[in-house]
């Protein structure tokens, strides 16, 4: 018998997604919703449940159905969700996901701060052989995995090759986000995303997290970074080793609908 869903398009910086209602859905559901062409298309699949932690609990799943531990553009989008439909009115509140819970005020739309946790860095120079060359990287944890590469120009980077070589890399036998970052200055830097789950991806917050991480570790990078994508920017502050880092971006709402299963 076929199922009716509703759902609310949004994304973050072009980081698309949609959000729902509690519903149990198969990894077929979840990749034909995904599909581009034959379906809604998005990148993640926000599912909004109950918490006895937080005042929410939001379950991720990518694309080709895999479930994520965490999403930092998603957590904006959900928050101004809730808030704009007034399942909670403060400007407060707390989202558990897989990796944990975390604080988001919600200043205004545009301005939506997400507490991400203490990045983990666990290689600081990692070389990783590649069918055809080596590349030097970090890995990090932000509750999920990461990779992050300083790169001359994210224009000419071969992200459609290195980026699933790595992801699927068998040092990685649960996958891992990569990104590809540019610096400009301390302060700002261009970054480039490949998901794993998903592909490249126009933003990905916790990878924008990862990638300033490093780049203090490294002393390339000093406090207060702007992270600039394809479609915007986000403002990330991080104090040192140790301590919680700050997101701050937009969550844009796009439409309402309705699809049948």
């Amino acid at each position: 018998m076929p199922t009716t869903l509703h759902f609310t398009k949004m994304h973050g910086l072009g980081n698309d997604f949609v959000v729902m209602d509690p519903v149990t859905l198969s990894i077929t559901d979840i990749a034909q919703l995904a599909h581009r062409h034959i379906g809604i298309g998005f990148d993640q699949l926000l599912v909004i449940e109950p918490s006895s932690r937080a005042d929410f609990f939001c379950r991720i799943f990518n694309a080709d159905g895999s479930e994520a531990e965490q999403c930092g553009n998603g957590l904006r989008c959900v928050a101004r969700f809730v808030h704009e439909e007034k399942r909670h009115p403060a400007s407060h509140l707390t989202i558990e996901t897989k990796a944990g819970v975390f604080p988001i005020l919600i200043k205004d739309y545009d301005h939506i701060r997400v507490t991400m946790g203490a990045p983990q860095l666990q290689e600081n120079k990692l070389e990783l052989m590649l069918t055809q060359q080596s590349v030097v990287m970090s890995v990090l944890s932000m509750g999920n995995p990461h990779a992050v590469m300083a790169v001359e120009s994210v224009e000419t980077v071969p992200i459609s090759q290195l980026g699933p070589d790595i992801a699927t890399h068998a040092f990685f036998p649960q996958g891992i986000n990569v990104g590809f970052m540019q610096i400009i200055t301390p302060h700002h830097i261009r970054l480039r995303t490949f998901e794993r789950g998903a592909g490249e991806t126009y933003a990905c917050g916790s990878n924008a997290c990862a990638a300033v991480a490093a780049g203090i570790a490294h002393g390339w990078l000093k406090s207060h970074v702007q992270v600039e994508f394809q479609h915007g920017s986000l403002h990330i502050e991080w104090e040192g080793e140790g301590k919680p880092i700050h997101m701050t971006g937009p969550a844009t709402k796009v439409f309402d609908g309705v699809v049948t299963l």
